[in-house]
């Protein structure tokens, strides 16, 4: 049975798989001080060593321990994803979750005599803008935001790992992953404007923006399975729909339901 490692699980991605996974085996084990600590997942044959939360990784037990503790497969699904505004103000801490924090992990991995499955959790943001059609994982890589930047770092820390150390790594870029407790982004803004003003949705840009709108479920479901890609040399993987809609659709469909339930149609409005 291989033993897996997921980092970031008090995260929106991460505590959605530890979740999924411990849900596959039928039991776990979820103390406070951790979105999970330990669970047995037989049903995926793989066993969940351990979450990192709020601590930092030297404190994982994959540096302070002896190597004889094994780990298969690790999944670092630890990020802070901005907009706007607030990607301009915290760069430095942007950084730091995504880039800082793998170099840390990819050492903890790269000294272990067993060989790990990396799974790199990337972003569509390396792409950047002004695509038309599907993306293809070919496309190169261009990012506008310190986010997306930082994940192409990332992934570029990822790579170059794997060619020194033969550290086994599949990247899997997200797009725009929604659902249960996602408490910031495009949907998340617009129920908390509804909240205080029903009757209007202001927000930036043009509303003709696509996205490919992927459910966390299908993220998590991608996730749980795809280590059995990781390879030399790393293969990147888009895990989405395929299929793009543009922001005011979405804008529109929540503001029809939430006019459903309090009879008052919401006026739309972006400014650039």
């Amino acid at each position: 049975m291989a033993r897996i490692l997921i980092t970031g699980a008090h995260g929106f991605i991460g505590r959605h798989l530890a979740k999924s996974l411990a849900l596959a085996g039928n039991r776990g084990d979820w103390p406070r001080a951790w979105e999970l600590a330990t669970a047995s997942c037989s049903a995926l044959g793989l066993v969940l060593l351990g979450s990192m939360a709020r601590s930092t990784i030297p404190n994982l037990s994959l540096n302070s321990k002896s190597s004889s503790e094994r780990v298969d497969i690790v999944i670092p699904s630890r990020g802070w994803l901005f907009s706007g505004e607030q990607q301009s103000q915290i760069p430095a801490k942007i950084f730091h979750r995504t880039v800082s924090s793998t170099v840390e992990l990819l050492e903890c991995c790269a000294r272990r005599p067993q060989k790990v499955y990396w799974v790199a959790v990337s972003s569509a943001a390396v792409y950047g803008a002004g695509h038309i059609g599907q993306i293809a994982e070919t496309a190169r890589p261009n990012p506008f935001s310190p986010y997306g930047h930082h994940k192409h770092i990332m992934e570029s820390l990822c790579i170059s790992y794997s060619e020194s150390y033969e550290l086994k790594v599949v990247i899997g870029r997200l797009f725009s992953v929604y659902g249960e407790g996602l408490r910031k982004q495009l949907l998340w803004d617009v129920c908390s404007q509804l909240e205080v003003h029903p009757d209007q949705i202001l927000l930036g840009g043009s509303g003709n923006e696509l996205r490919d709108w992927t459910a966390v479920t299908d993220v998590v479901r991608a996730l749980s399975f795809i280590h059995t890609e990781a390879n030399l040399p790393p293969k990147v993987i888009n895990i989405g729909t395929g299929r793009g809609t543009n922001v005011r659709t979405i804008v529109e469909g929540v503001g029809q339901a939430w006019a459903a339930d309090i009879n008052l149609s919401p006026e739309i409005e972006f400014r650039f």
